[in-house]
């Protein structure tokens, strides 16, 4: 096909003719000029069509587009200030490529259901394109981030045997001969088994979880990141997420400064989003929240309400570190301070976004592992590959997950994480 330019392209051409491939985003027309916009996934481009300045065929196709049909634009390019990306065309040539009939977004009002039934389509408004936009920078961003760190990317399997995290939010499967298998919660495991390998590592990808949920912090698949560092202890673990999460934080907002515009983001309260961030016990952060008046026990784990409360305590994320032991996944590490907690944290986003990140410092004892598999009624033959890491070189290890959909979420300004990722899956939600 003839190489075209992009929308993003023109403003280097001005003063030039030029074509380029585009859909319509809206029309407007008072009998002697007609303006179109058209988009292209780069930007956006209004082009001036006057009646008695191009030909007839011309005219009648643009007085004819609409939403969404697919063109073969050609013409002048000229500087305006008041056009998006600050230039305009003078079209001179128009061809239709594919028509569009009652395009069922318009730009009247939709209510969420209509519009998650229409996600394929929805997609295309400039709104989903910003936070689309943003998401491939957070992910971008966490690849460079491990890539310049001199990380291992280890891919893990989404199809395992072995338990992650609570059993009974598993999607399961039978696997042939070999009874059941799970979609994975999670890749520590097997990214554990690669840190005593190659050093420092991470895996990336989608995870699965069968939990009966509606809240807006929760989808069914997600993507998660999970690093895992070799001879990393709990507190080297939390530095690591907060330089993390800065880098993330940092990179929006240098190279998506007009994505986060159009979500009408307030960048100044991301703008606070440095290191070192505060660090609140969860004995403490217990204790706090029952003299504010809130109706929890020592020993419960956090629930989204009391996660909000305590970021309210700060403007930036914070780390809850120490939770009770019973509260948490059977391979964290005793706290040998405090043998009712485990070396453990939550880093919990500002602004009511909640944990983004759960990580801890992983048992490297042999035997109080093999305690703890047991305590949770966990098939020991399953977790036999998983023990053998501290039976053969056992070492100090840590490392953490974060949330995607979360995270976009939270550097959006966005309410809910099903806006997050393209085709969210929700307990009522399968399809587009």
């Amino acid at each position: 096909m003839e190489d075209v330019l992009r929308i993003r392209d023109l403003p280097a051409r001005v003063g030039e003719n030029v074509s380029l491939r585009a859909w319509v985003s809206q029309t407007r027309s008072s009998g002697k000029i007609a303006f179109v916009v058209l988009r292209d996934g780069t930007g956006y481009l209004q082009c001036v069509v006057p009646k008695n300045e191009v030909d007839e065929a011309v005219w009648e196709v643009a007085k004819g587009l609409t939403q969404e049909t697919s063109v073969f634009a050609t013409g002048a390019i000229r500087a305006d200030d008041r056009s998006p990306g600050g230039v305009e065309m003078g079209l001179t040539g128009l061809v239709v490529i594919g028509t569009s009939t009652d395009f069922p977004i318009t730009p009247k009002q939709h209510g969420t259901t209509f519009l998650f039934e229409q996600r394929h389509l929805w997609l295309r408004s400039k709104r989903q394109e910003a936070i689309m936009k943003v998401r491939h920078e957070v992910v971008q961003a966490i690849r460079d981030f491990f890539y310049e760190r001199d990380f291992y990317l280890v891919d893990t399997p989404l199809l395992t045997a072995a338990i992650g995290e609570e059993a009974g939010s598993l999607f399961e499967t039978e696997y042939f001969d070999l009874g059941k298998a799970y979609l994975a919660q999670t890749g520590q495991l097997y990214v554990e088994a690669a840190a005593a390998a190659l050093g420092k590592v991470y895996c990336f990808g989608p995870t699965f979880r069968a939990e009966k949920s509606k809240t807006r912090r929760h989808l069914t698949e997600f993507w998660m990141v999970e690093p895992e560092v070799a001879w990393y202890d709990s507190d080297a673990n939390m530095g690591l997420q907060e330089d993390f999460i800065s880098y993330i934080v940092r990179r929006c907002l240098e190279r998506r400064a007009a994505e986060l515009a159009v979500l009408e983001r307030d960048n100044a309260k991301l703008a606070l989003v440095e290191p070192p961030f505060p660090r609140v016990s969860y004995t403490d952060a217990v204790a706090r929240l029952q003299q504010e008046g809130q109706d929890i026990e020592w020993g419960k784990d956090l629930g989204a309400e009391e996660e909000t409360i305590i970021a309210t305590w700060h403007e930036k994320p914070v780390f809850v570190y120490n939770y009770p032991k019973e509260a948490k996944a059977f391979y964290m590490k005793r706290n040998p301070d405090d043998p009712r907690t485990v070396l453990n944290n939550d880093c919990l986003a500002p602004e009511g976004y909640g944990e983004i990140i759960g990580g801890s410092q992983r048992e490297d004892d042999y035997g109080i592992l093999l305690g703890r598999i047991r305590e949770e009624g966990l098939p020991e033959d399953v977790y036999g590959w998983y023990l053998d890491l501290r039976k053969y070189g056992t070492f100090v290890h840590s490392g953490f997950g974060l949330g995607v959909e979360r995270t976009v979420a939270w550097i959006c300004g966005i309410p809910h994480v099903r806006e997050a990722i393209a085709f969210p899956r929700q307990v009522h939600r399968l399809r587009p």
